[in-house]
């Protein structure tokens, strides 16, 4: 191959330009809206919704807390840091913090960036607006950042997170034996992604999925996500 014809080739696969580090700037949803997290804002109802449920604990590499000035130093640490960037979930019609997640692994040459750190608590979980939140920072992520690939990674032993992938329409990459050692254990790592040719039909089945008409008076939905072919096979 002459190197005329490889240079064009390394041109045609390689990215276009360097990707954006995310803004504090605020997400808003129907039901729930995204922001840089504020201790002083947001702590009193985060340790509310966390306290006595150390079991949100369990597959992430920090907590569970017993001391509320334990928690509040976790708070202060993810608000300064960048990455992770962490950004709590505010129920609209509450005003109250309901959980946080964050964008880490942030390779702005590549263009790739990672869903994690996902804490919601219990009264949020399995709800529209959880599934909201991740659509925002999908959206927020492909179309404003100039991502070309989100991940989501989880211990291979959480069962509702890579459900929660699947659900979400991240397709799974495989399993990285002892990929990391969280909590002073071995951890075998779950691997998903989703690309950019792949988020218009993902995007597209999230906003049918959350539109008002999908669910009846008492908020139950009418069509499940799973039905509406988020993986775009």
């Amino acid at each position: 191959m002459s190197r005329g014809i490889l240079k064009r080739e390394l041109r045609a696969v390689a990215p276009a330009s360097m990707a954006m580090h995310a803004k504090r700037i605020e997400l808003k949803g129907r039901i729930v809206s995204l922001l840089p997290l504020n201790p002083e804002a947001h702590g009193d109802a985060l340790w509310g919704g966390v306290l006595f449920h150390d079991y949100l604990w369990d597959y992430l590499g920090q907590g569970p807390f017993s001391k509320r000035r334990d928690f509040e130093a976790h708070l202060n640490w993810m608000a300064a840091s960048e990455d992770p960037f962490f950004l709590v979930i505010l129920d609209n019609t509450s005003k109250l913090a309901v959980g946080y997640a964050s964008y880490l692994r942030i390779e702005l040459t590549h263009r790739v960036i990672e869903v994690g750190n996902i804490l919601y608590t219990p009264q949020f979980q399995k709800t529209a607006g959880a599934t909201e939140a991740m659509y925002l920072m999908a959206r927020y992520a492909f179309e404003e950042l100039g991502y070309r690939r989100y991940e989501w990674k989880c211990d291979s032993q959480n069962t509702p997170s890579r459900r929660a992938a699947l659900r979400l329409g991240f397709q799974f990459e495989g399993i990285f034996r002892q990929h990391m050692i969280v909590k002073g254990k071995n951890r075998d790592t779950a691997w998903f992604s989703t690309i950019d040719k792949e988020w218009p039909v993902r995007k597209k089945g999230f906003e049918s999925w959350l539109a008002p008409a999908n669910f009846d008076e008492q908020g139950r939905q009418r069509v499940p996500l799973s039905s509406l072919n988020l993986s775009g096979a």
